[in-house]
């Protein structure tokens, strides 16, 4: 990891080098988010307006049937009834404990419980910083993590959708092709159903990548622009996302750009044979993934019950980069959805 060399105020130099130090392995990640935790949620942007009052939120280390120590966090409102859980499936780079929290109290201050969880690699979970050595494996991962918590006896009855943002939607996307019948709908949001043209390197280089990635595999050898630039539209929102200290912000490694590329490809291809209630969120100013395939989606998938929200001007991150009145309104459309589909699951 490229050494940060960005000066956050009231940070003293101990904590600097923590924030500087090489977060490849899984304990300078920690130690970095704990350090640095009242900080990070403490910087003034609207997700961290919903304070954690009336929550009970919870963080745990478990680990997996593949021997790989899992980080995950749950949000539940403490006093009101259930009403459903959303199970977050995170972008690419990122982890559940910077933007995921702030969305994470939204949701569960309206009602839902929340569970997240950092998939091997990435935040707080074991494993080498941003490597996916397997798609399928990671969504795995994922699978087996949720489908244990929703065997909780306080969980069981209820309604679980499937929540996804960017790289996050290609993993709900994939846990609901192996899992068909499992969750009662999921939300995407600016899902990576395509990498957009502009950011795939061209084919002949990707084919370079490939015959290398057969022996480097963990190598950074892909180019890539600028994810917060590209993002963000908000420009103070864009420059708080350096405060996200423990996200892959490198080049993407050989086999994970492949495997992000080929999953991409995949979903691609087999949009008829998503099935589950949907809302698809994107902006129409995206140039990270693209909304053209987020329409095909819509389209193209058989479920009954779809939905597509477009967002004129909107980038990458709605729910973290753009204007607060879009970010209120993206809110809005994803709660008012999540309420009208949880009747709809209990009454049958």
């Amino acid at each position: 990891m490229a050494p940060v060399s960005i000066r956050f105020p009231g940070v003293d130099e101990e904590l600097q080098k923590i924030l500087e130090a090489k977060m490849d392995e899984a304990p300078a990640r920690r130690l970095a988010r704990d350090s640095f935790k009242d900080i990070q949620l403490g910087i003034d942007h609207i997700l961290f307006k919903t304070t954690c009052d009336g929550l009970e939120v919870k963080e745990s280390y478990e680990v997996n049937s593949r021997g790989l120590e899992i980080f995950s966090k749950s949000w539940l409102p403490a006093s009101s009834r259930l009403k459903a859980l959303v199970c977050f499936c995170h972008g690419y780079g990122d982890t559940c404990t910077f933007f995921c929290e702030g969305i994470a109290r939204k949701l569960a201050s309206s009602g839902f419980g929340v569970l997240a969880m950092d998939y091997p690699g990435f935040g707080l979970s074991e494993g080498l910083h941003g490597y996916i050595p397997s798609f399928d494996g990671l969504v795995d991962d994922v699978i087996e993590h949720y489908s244990k918590v929703k065997e909780n006896p306080e969980f069981r009855t209820l309604p679980s959708f499937l929540f996804g943002e960017s790289l996050g939607g290609a993993v709900a996307l994939k846990v609901h092709l192996k899992q068909p019948n499992a969750w009662d709908g999921a939300i995407l949001v600016a899902p990576m159903c395509k990498i957009a043209d502009n950011m795939v390197p061209p084919w002949l280089l990707t084919q370079i990548l490939i015959g290398v990635a057969k022996f480097l595999p963990k190598r950074k050898l892909v180019p890539q622009k600028d994810l917060a630039e590209a993002a963000f539209r908000d420009l103070k929102k864009r420059e708080q996302t350096a405060y996200n200290v423990i996200a892959y912000k490198d080049k993407p490694r050989l086999r994970t750009a492949l495997e992000m590329l080929r999953t991409t490809q995949e979903i691609e291809r087999r949009l008829q044979e998503v099935s589950l209630p949907l809302l698809i969120l994107h902006g129409e100013a995206d140039i990270v993934t693209d909304p053209s395939v987020s329409k095909a989606l819509h389209e193209i998938a058989s479920s009954s019950d779809k939905k597509l929200n477009l967002y004129k001007d909107a980038h990458h991150s709605l729910l973290e980069g753009e204007p607060d009145e879009i970010i209120i309104q993206v809110f809005n459309d994803i709660i008012s959805w999540l309420d009208e589909h949880t009747v709809k699951s209990t009454s049958h």
